[in-house]
């Protein structure tokens, strides 16, 4: 699958119990994520912006997407870089919505 086809997966209900992926799975969806990083049960990348005006538009472009998806990353802010981390607290781990969503931001900066 490529990221443009995982992005235009809309993430799942995750009040109904989002179940984490199983490694071959997670494997394959990160497949479609370029650069981004599996450990610690979370999915991660770190998103490079020449100043601070457009690291701040990165964020609330991925605010807006987090608000839309009603699934939300833990991000880290700093001058000129995002360090964005994904994974579903109640399933312990990454499920299909954290892939959904990291596909979302990584089409931010296509």
């Amino acid at each position: 699958m490529m990221t443009s086809e995982l992005a235009a997966l809309a993430a799942l209900d995750c009040r109904s119990g989002a179940p984490r992926l199983a490694p071959d799975e997670l494997k394959s969806r990160q497949k479609a994520l370029p650069d981004w990083q599996y450990a610690n049960d979370r999915l991660t990348k770190t998103f490079s912006f020449a100043n601070y005006y457009e690291t701040i538009a990165f964020v609330n472009a991925v605010a807006y997407v987090a608000h839309r998806q009603d699934h939300h990353p833990d991000l880290s802010v700093h001058y000129n870089r995002v360090v964005v981390a994904y994974s579903t607290h109640d399933a312990g781990g990454v499920t299909l919505n954290d892939c959904i969503c990291a596909a979302k931001v990584e089409a931010l900066r296509a």
